[in-house]
C-alpha cells in the first residue's frame, strides 16, 4: 500500500477518504512544524508529502526519500520546495491556487484599512486605559476613500483587490510584468512603471510572488520614492521587502506606515525591530484563513495526492 505522509495535523474529515486506499500517516501537531530530520525520518519510505509553507523541502531532503512521487503544498506559494530537485528526481508538485482568491483579496483590504485608520494602534490605547478624553486630531488616520492604490503584482488576488478598491471610489494603479488589458478595459485600472506607482500612491499593496527578480524589490530606494504619507501592505512574502530598510523608513517617518501579513522570518521574533513601531499594523501570515477556504486547500491537495498515487493527472500540477 503506497504511503503518504502529512507533514501537520489536519482534519480527519479531510484524511478520512485518502485512508480507504493509501497508508496515510500525520504528525502529531497542527501547530508545531517539523524539522527536516524529523520529516526524513518519518516519511522515509513515503511516496506522497503533504506540504506546509513552513516547510523546508531542499534538495537534501528530496534525494533522501526514494519512493516520492509527488509534493502537495498547502499554499499558492512554492518557494519552500527545491523545484531544480524535484525535478531532477520526476517528482510531481502541487499547489492550490484560485480557491484563495478572494479570501485573501478581503484579507488584503482589511489590512489596507486597519493600516490606514490605526485600528490596532487604537485598540491598544483602549485596553491599556489611555483613551481618557476627546480632541480634534486625536488618532486621526488616513482616508481610503478617493485614495489612489497601487497593486505590485496583478494576478488573481490583485484583481480581486482591485476590484474592491473600485468601491471605495479609490484610483487604481498596477504594476505587472506583463499588461491586463482586458482588466484596464473593464474595470478602469492603470498600468505605471514601477518607479511611477510608489511615487503616486497613497497605499502600496505587494501580491507579487517571491522570485530571485522580486526578492528585495522594496528596498531603501524605492521607499524613498514613496509620499510620507503614504502606506505600504504586504501580504505576498516578506523576502520582497528590505525589512531593514522598511524599519529605518517607518521610524524616520519617511512613509506613513504598514500593515505586514509576512515577514522574511516566520513565525516572526517577538523582538523584532518592525514590531516596536506603533506605525505597523501585523497579522501572522492568514491570507487564505478562512474556515471554507483551507478546508478547499485540502481537498485539493488530497485530490491531486489521489491522482498522482492512482497514476493520473492531477488539477493542480506546478510541474
Amino acid at each position: 500500500m503506497k504511503k503518504i505522509y502529512i507533514t501537520r495535523q489536519l482534519p480527519e474529515e479531510i484524511i478520512a477518504p485518502l485512508r480507504k486506499k493509501f497508508d496515510v500517516q500525520m504528525w502529531h501537531s497542527e501547530t508545531v512544524g517539523m524539522t527536516n530530520e524529523e520529516i526524513l525520518t518519518n516519511a522515509k519510505d513515503a511516496h506522497a508529502l503533504w506540504t506546509m509553507l513552513s516547510d523546508n523541502i531542499d534538495r537534501t531532503l528530496i534525494e533522501s526519500l526514494p519512493n516520492l512521487k509527488v509534493i502537495s503544498n498547502f499554499a499558492v506559494g512554492y518557494n519552500n520546495i527545491d523545484i531544480e530537485a524535484a525535478i531532477d528526481r520526476s517528482i510531481v508538485v502541487t499547489n492550490t491556487p484560485g480557491v484563495l482568491t478572494e479570501t485573501t483579496a478581503d484579507l488584503a483590504f482589511a489590512l489596507l484599512l486597519a493600516t490606514a485608520r490605526r485600528i490596532t494602534e487604537v485598540e491598544q490605547e483602549i485596553r491599556s486605559g489611555n483613551w481618557d478624553s476627546w480632541s480634534p486630531m486625536q488618532y486621526t488616520g488616513m482616508d481610503v476613500f478617493g485614495a489612489t492604490l497601487g497593486i505590485v503584482g496583478m494576478g488573481r488576488i490583485g484583481e480581486a483587490v482591485a476590484r474592491r478598491a473600485k468601491g471605495f471610489d479609490m484610483n487604481v494603479l498596477y504594476h505587472n510584468r506583463s499588461r491586463k488589458l482586458d482588466a484596464e478595459e473593464t474595470y478602469g485600472f492603470t498600468y505605471a512603471e514601477l518607479d511611477e506607482l510608489l511615487k503616486q500612491s497613497d497605499f502600496v499593496i505587494l501580491l507579487t510572488p517571491l522570485t530571485p527578480e522580486t526578492k528585495g524589490l522594496i528596498g531603501e530606494r524605492e521607499l524613498n520614492m514613496m509620499k510620507e504619507t503614504a502606506a505600504i501592505i504586504n501580504v505576498a512574502r516578506g523576502g520582497i521587502v528590505d525589512e531593514q530598510a522598511l524599519y529605518e523608513a517607518l521610524a524616520s517617518k519617511k512613509i506613513w506606515a504598514a500593515g505586514l501579513d509576512v515577514f522574511e522570518q516566520e513565525p516572526v521574533p517577538v523582538d523584532h525591530p518592525l514590531l516596536t513601531l506603533s506605525n505597523v499594523t501585523v497579522s501572522p501570515h492568514i491570507g487564505s484563513a478562512s474556515i471554507r477556504t483551507r478546508q478547499a486547500m485540502m481537498q485539493m491537495n488530497a485530490k491531486d495526492i489521489e491522482a498522482v498515487l492512482e497514476n493520473r493527472e492531477p488539477q493542480n500540477r506546478i510541474l
